[in-house]
């Protein structure tokens, strides 16, 4: 056997090596999310047998210990809270982006990008005490503190992904819209930031996602009072906060609720992945 053909027999083993190693850990994470999945329904089912699920959103109230499970004024207070901050944050994350990738110097860039991986890097439970001593006096314990609070935790999501979106667009689109005499602020609004429209939203799409699963930061902002959410300045409690404050002493029907809490959690999350996958289908067929 000839040196060529023996490495290339030894490359050949060493891809079919990576490749059923790349399939076994992808089957292998497929196999948590769908356990966990599995999970949440099997603990969750106990209670949907027993009250079913319309008393989820009309009993009068959510008062376990007499019965009463309405988790409805915490879901919408969990949506509005993760889309509150996600449009909050939405413009100056992209602003962020547009400005280290195109106008900011090299080494100004590489401190503002450090910056901002350090602002993701702090514990969330850090988060909600500069809120309480910040925030809390001034727009007391609100759904706007929680929406301030996960707009800047979401930020560097927004910030980081986005421009690694911006900086990826190909350099011919850009020297095209150039030399058609295009000015640096229009090539970047009209033709950069639509052709980097997929890893933006995946950006956006993320940052709503790790917004809606919060709890510390939220729980010790918002107040934590179960009421459907009339206003900003008023007090809610997310579902996220009320699993983490009940689930110590829940049990029965009430433990079972939690799980449905989680489950709906979890949902939203898959919706939002799902989403996020229909998007870069269409945007590859624009592309195309």
């Amino acid at each position: 056997m000839t040196l060529l053909n023996h490495n290339t027999l030894s490359r050949q083993r060493t891809d079919k090596l990576l490749f059923w190693t790349l399939r076994i850990a992808a089957f292998f994470t497929a196999s948590i999310v769908l356990l966990i999945l599995f999970f949440l329904m099997y603990e969750s089912f106990p209670a949907v047998k027993k009250i079913g699920i319309t008393a989820l959103f009309t009993d009068e109230s959510w008062h376990p210990l007499s019965g009463l499970y309405n988790m409805l004024p915490m879901a919408v207070a969990s949506l509005l809270a993760c889309c509150g901050a996600t449009i909050l944050a939405f413009i100056p994350g992209l602003a962020s982006a547009v400005f280290t990738v195109f106008y900011a110097p090299r080494k100004v860039a590489g401190i503002f990008n450090r910056i901002v991986e350090l602002l993701a890097g702090i514990p969330s439970v850090v988060f909600g005490f500069w809120g309480l001593v910040v925030l809390v006096p001034i727009i007391k314990h609100s759904l706007l503190a929680g929406i301030v609070i996960l707009a800047l935790m979401i930020l560097p999501t927004i910030t980081l992904i986005s421009a690694r979106a911006l900086a990826g667009v190909e350099g011919k689109f850009i020297n095209g819209a150039e030399a058609l005499g295009m000015s640096k602020l229009a090539v970047i609004s009209k033709v950069i930031i639509p052709l980097a429209g997929k890893g933006i939203s995946s950006a956006v799409i993320l940052a709503t996602a790790r917004a809606i699963g919060e709890t510390i930061a939220v729980l010790m902002v918002t107040g934590n009072i179960v009421q459907l959410p009339t206003s900003l300045t008023e007090p809610v409690r997310v579902l996220t906060a009320n699993i983490a404050l009940e689930m110590a002493y829940a049990t029965d029907t009430h433990h079972s609720v939690l799980f449905i809490s989680g489950l709906f959690l979890m949902l939203v999350v898959t919706g939002l992945v799902i989403i996020t996958e229909k998007l870069k289908g269409l945007s590859t067929f624009h592309e195309n």
